[in-house]
């Protein structure tokens, strides 16, 4: 009989184990994945810089920019130029818009990518509207910056070195307004109903 009820609380003491350790991986994916993806470039994710490169080379590379919106998203968004040929090293400065067509505040921010995957580990981001979410009044129309530059050492990456093009993709999806500004917006709503 002693037998049996320690052999339980051992099950139980390795089944608790196992939650804690599952918890904790899962708890610790997502921060991981992200170090993993902005030291690897894998999955497209970029690079941030606080100043432009201090190496230009000769050679060009062609930046194309994509914007979506996440589904039922109702601003409309778009990059304002399509693509932009730049110098490796050199900083590059493009402008997206948004438009909030309803008659409600709405926040957003967006996710992003760069393809193909090879090169996300060499674009480098200096400024970027999407380091922060962004909030917009109803009919308000905004152009959004993104400063950056292709890091130089692409030439010399034994798979990145071919890359004539590299799209950057941003989608947006709706957010919580920040407390302030959502009793601002229901205080509105208030008054125009």
């Amino acid at each position: 009989m002693m037998f049996g009820l320690d052999g339980k609380k051992k099950t139980l003491i390795q089944t608790i184990g196992l939650v804690v350790v599952m918890g904790s991986l899962a708890w610790a994916s997502v921060p991981l994945y992200d170090w993993f993806c902005r030291v690897t470039g894998y999955g497209g994710a970029t690079n941030t810089a606080d100043t432009g490169s201090d190496v230009i080379l000769d050679q060009t590379i062609v930046i194309r920019f994509d914007a979506s919106r996440e589904r039922d998203f109702p601003w409309e968004f778009r990059p304002i130029q399509r693509e932009m040929e730049v110098r490796i090293g050199e900083t590059g400065l493009a402008f997206y818009e948004a438009y909030n067509p309803t008659n409600r505040i709405i926040a957003g921010s967006s996710s992003y990518n760069v393809f193909p995957f090879d090169a996300g580990n060499f674009f480098v981001k200096i400024d970027c509207f999407c380091f922060e979410e962004q909030i917009l009044h109803p009919g308000e129309r905004v152009q959004m910056p993104v400063t950056f530059y292709v890091d130089p050492e692409i030439v010399d990456d034994r798979d990145a070195k071919y890359t004539p093009r590299i799209t950057l993709s941003y989608t947006f999806y709706e957010i919580d307004l920040p407390e302030d500004i959502a009793e601002v917006g229901q205080a509105t709503e208030s008054t125009t109903n």
